[in-house]
């Protein structure tokens, strides 16, 4: 464990790899659910089959709003009243989380259920991939209730200091869902069904790997599950805290839906099953970062309250450049590779090859600055300036990547649809290096004081 005096003494590149690659791993791990799915629907299903999970992930985007919005709120009061000693005010609010992840999930469970066929329309789903997409969802959703307890009190898991356990929860479903998938699709013959059934199985033994955590004694919180006093001030204060990442993937979300209908139509089918595999390996090229971005904010944030400038700008130029290093990476072997990373998906589509290779081409040209803008951006978060770190979290998904898709493509096509993302990275790293550089002189300015003020 950590002394928390460390983060203002120890080097910080070496606490950057400490924090980081925990979380680094995490992360992978959280995105090789959506991935494997692809890979193996796209061997044995085909091009259709991954355009019908491209049009669902909305939904999941929201379920997953809804697991962010319970689980991060209940996690940070989850650690501040451990870290006051009012371990049972921690467990109450661990209760509290608990039935509240319940219910709504059993409600977008079953609202998804029936106005299924309206919503993936509504998400760009053609008459084609309509029965692909209808298949996987419809058994996605009756595993809401696993997927929201597994994620949502993983994270209060991880407020009570047990960051190996939380991690067990993520490798034990990821890992028998890779083991599941092909099992499924292509010994069984289920197809799409199969990787659904498959996803919702790994869900049910994740949840079931927290329940038990919980009731073996082994957590430092002791809650029940039902029949506690009900405290709305609770339920206030989680909703308040976790709202600005509730509000992030609800944004994702409804990019995802202009996106999918944008794609359907100036390219149709073929490009939402293309795009659907652009982002996979998008993910797995970005996932990294987050977990470097997760590691960094702590560096900065104590720094920074102990008016150790130099060292919070230390941390946000150790941060960049690891990210930046494996952005670069990854943009090689897009740019390398990318017949290759396409047929990994799907190796009989010449139509989809063809505009997956074309789409990692024009849509990833500027990520090497992506890696930059993501921790750049972090950093007023670390440092408690919300409206800048909403700012540049928004930019390049929403603020700017929103309205380039309705206006590009009026005049290029589905080009424009491909040209809208890396202007929108560009544009919003330049925004992030204003916002820094500004900071940067303010820095200087309080450093210059601090000695005048001392002396006087």
């Amino acid at each position: 464990m950590t002394n928390p005096h460390e983060l203002g003494t120890e080097k910080v590149w070496r606490l950057l790899v400490r924090f980081s690659v925990p979380a680094i791993v995490g992360m992978l791990v959280q995105a090789l659910y959506n991935v494997v799915d692809r890979i193996f629907i796209g061997q044995g299903v085909g091009m259709l089959g991954i355009a019908g999970i491209t049009v669902t992930f909305p939904v999941m985007l929201v379920i997953m709003a809804v697991g962010m919005l319970i689980g991060i709120g209940a996690t940070s009061l989850v650690s501040i009243r451990l870290g006051e000693q009012k371990t049972k005010e921690a467990g109450e609010i661990a209760g509290h989380a608990f039935v509240l992840l319940v219910v709504s999930a059993v409600a977008l469970s079953t609202a998804g259920l029936v106005f299924m066929e309206p919503l993936l329309r509504l998400m760009g789903a053609s008459e084609a991939i309509l029965p692909y997409a209808g298949d996987y969802l419809g058994i996605i959703l009756w595993g809401t209730v696993f997927s929201s307890i597994g994620f949502g009190m993983n994270n209060v898991i991880r407020a009570e200091g047990q960051p190996k356990v939380a991690m067990i929860t993520m490798l034990i479903g990821a890992l028998l869902n890779i083991a599941l998938d092909p099992l499924f699709i292509f010994v069984f013959g289920w197809g799409i069904r199969g990787a659904a059934a498959a996803t919702v199985i790994s869900q049910f033994v994740s949840a079931a790997w927290v329940m038990w955590f919980y009731l073996s004694g082994r957590s430092v919180l002791t809650f029940r599950f039902v029949g506690f006093p009900w405290n709305w001030r609770v339920v206030k204060s989680i909703a308040i805290i976790g709202f600005a990442p509730f509000a992030m993937q609800i944004a994702a979300s409804l990019l995802n839906v202009l996106l999918n209908n944008s794609l359907q139509a100036y390219g149709g089918d073929v490009a939402i099953s293309g795009m659907g595999v652009l982002h996979s390996i998008l993910m797995l090229i970005l996932m990294p970062v987050f977990g470097i971005n997760q590691g960094v904010q702590p560096i900065i944030g104590y720094n920074y309250g102990a008016k150790q400038y130099e060292r919070s700008r230390e941390a946000v130029y150790w941060g960049c450049s690891a990210a930046t290093v494996i952005v670069v990476l990854g943009f090689a072997a897009a740019r390398l590779f990318p017949e290759q990373l396409i047929m990994l998906f799907n190796r009989d589509d010449a139509e989809l090859l063809a505009f997956g290779v074309r789409a990692l081409r024009i849509f990833l040209f500027c990520l090497p600055l992506v890696g930059y803008q993501i921790v750049g951006a972090s950093y007023f978060q670390a440092v408690g300036k919300p409206k800048q770190a909403m700012l540049l979290s928004l930019s390049r998904q929403v603020l700017i990547l929103m309205p380039l898709i309705l206006v590009l493509p009026r005049f290029l096509g589905l080009d424009g649809i491909l040209m809208a993302g890396p202007i929108a990275d560009a544009s919003s790293a330049a925004l992030t290096t204003f916002l820094l550089a500004r900071e940067w002189k303010e820095h200087q300015r309080m450093m210059t004081l601090e000695p005048q003020v001392a002396q006087a």
